[in-house]
């Protein structure tokens, strides 16, 4: 099967660094659903994963997570699923990735894909919406009640765009985005946000011109290191911060004096640990793909690239590299 692999961690300009193979097509057993893939989108993690992982030497790693594709095969385990089901999934940091024809994913962490969006819209969307969902409903707690002010630090970006979306819809919340580019606070604007603030500027000072005292929650998508201060500020006595990012040092003494709680949000978890909710985020995916296709919440796909090959797949991690992504980019077919 035709697949996108590297042996090596290279800089994305490096020749090497995602390269066109070709690899044995796997079999489903177990829990295991064998997947056509149609469709992925690139996040982060696969920028992040091909620098800090190398495979043993003559093998090949290959990449990705989201995924659109139609079930093919079940392992003796699987319930729920059968042969020619359309299903939608982010897939689990320790096993091979979605950048490859056929690809094997554990049954519980996939939902039935949503049957009003095509390929394209529809990869762009398991990966983020499972890490906001988590965020907001499993590390804040939050639910159809709740009221206060959430800020989104980085909210164009995967995460946050639909982020934006589900707090809008779900819970009573005011949503506030930060973005620096015109276009990214339009993009912020058109999905549901009350408002924007520039993250280049004084957060509070940003925050009351718009009519915002404090923040109840913080939601920090990128960057937390550099606006760990302005969070701080921004954030009302005994408030909540939510992270996703990663940092070398994270300081978090700071937090001490207004009792601010401090949350990680890693959508991996439940698969890497194999939890006893694991097939939480199968659940969670069923209702997104639900909302969805109900009309209420809309794709975070922004651009195709073209097909699934190495050539578009360096495209697409050159742009998440330099920062300039706005939603998500897919690509689809091989």
């Amino acid at each position: 099967m035709k697949a996108v692999g590297y042996q090596q961690s290279l800089p994305i300009d490096d020749a090497n660094s995602l390269i066109d193979i070709e690899l044995l097509k796997p079999e489903a057993s177990g829990f295991d659903l064998l997947v056509k893939v149609d469709a992925v989108s690139v996040n982060p993690i696969d920028t992040k994963m091909r620098m800090r992982s190398t495979p043993p030497e003559g093998d090949y790693a290959v990449l990705g997570w989201d995924a659109v594709g139609i079930v093919e095969a079940v392992g003796e385990q699987v319930s729920g699923f059968a042969p020619g089901d359309r299903v939608w999934y982010a897939g689990e940091l320790t096993r091979p990735g979605t950048n490859s024809e056929y690809h094997l994913v554990d049954a519980r962490i996939v939902g039935k894909a949503p049957t009003c969006l095509n390929d394209e819209a529809a990869a762009a969307m398991p990966l983020t919406a499972l890490t906001a969902w988590e965020m907001l409903f499993d590390r804040f707690k939050l639910n159809a009640d709740s009221t206060g002010t959430l800020l989104i630090v980085g909210a164009a970006g995967g995460v946050g765009s639909i982020m934006i979306q589900l707090a809008k819809k779900l819970t009573k919340l005011k949503v506030i985005g930060t973005a620096s580019r015109s276009e990214s606070k339009n993009w912020i604007l058109q999905l549901g946000a009350d408002g924007v603030i520039d993250h280049r500027k004084d957060f509070v000072s940003e925050l009351n011109a718009i009519g915002v005292a404090s923040v109840d929650w913080v939601a920090s998508l990128t960057h937390t290191v550099e606006h760990m201060p302005q969070i701080v500020n921004a954030l009302t006595p005994q408030g909540a911060l939510g992270i996703i990012d990663d940092a070398e040092v994270l300081d978090i003494m700071p937090l001490k004096r207004k009792s601010i709680s401090i949350h990680w949000e890693l959508m991996y978890t439940r698969s890497l640990f194999k939890t006893a909710d694991m097939a939480v985020q199968g659940e969670i995916l069923n209702k997104v793909a639900a909302l969805i296709d109900a009309g209420k919440l809309v794709s975070t796909h922004n651009d195709t690239f073209g097909k699934i090959n190495a050539s578009n797949l360096k495209r697409a991690h050159a742009l998440l590299e330099a920062g300039q992504s706005r939603g998500k980019i897919v690509l689809a077919g091989f």
